[in-house]
């Protein structure tokens, strides 16, 4: 693909514009590659709806916005209802498989989930599960190399987090890996 457009969507602190964040640092700058991010939330900021749209493509982007998202990774469920049906024919939607149900699925839709919320707290913090499902989406989607999102993941956390918030980013991406395997 010459360009991807991904929204992600949750509520505010479950980390979503960091994760945008982490997609787009680690293409432009660890993958070679082009990415825009925007980012929108609502008042309140914690608790109510946020998003991020990243486009990443090969070539320079003109338009920073997207139009008709790829992929699309969400961990809550008003944003499922809410940013679902924006997700192109034939696109990947990522969710929190605890969080989010998906019971009316489109037929054209490729969908991965993961108990990204349990296993951050295995990890002993739930506040990484934005991590987790960063390592999960690297795995199903090949968007961005594993080294480079495993770079931006530690050079964008908060310092004496890298080790932990790495440790979630391979419990997603072994994750994706089996689910992969499944699959095939």
């Amino acid at each position: 693909m010459v360009k991807t457009e991904i929204k992600i969507g949750g509520f505010g602190g479950q980390g979503v514009i960091l994760s945008g964040y982490i997609i787009g640092r680690a293409a432009s700058i660890f993958d070679d590659k082009h990415a825009t991010m925007i980012q929108a939330f609502g008042p309140e900021a914690r608790g109510s709806a946020t998003s991020s749209q990243i486009i990443v493509s090969r070539e320079p982007i003109a338009y920073p916005y997207i139009t008709c998202p790829d992929i699309m990774i969400v961990m809550s469920q008003e944003a499922y209802t809410k940013f679902a049906p924006e997700l192109g024919e034939g696109g990947i939607l990522i969710t929190e498989e605890e969080l989010v149900k998906t019971d009316d699925l489109r037929p054209d839709i490729k969908h991965f989930s993961i108990p990204a919320t349990r296993i951050a707290e295995e990890l002993g913090r739930r506040m990484v599960l934005n991590i987790v499902m960063m390592g999960f989406m690297t795995a199903v989607t090949d968007l961005v190399s594993p080294e480079a999102m495993r770079k931006a993941v530690k050079v964008s956390v908060p310092k004496g987090t890298e080790q932990l918030n790495l440790n979630a980013f391979d419990r997603g991406y072994e994750y994706g890996l089996e689910i992969r395997k499944r699959e095939a």
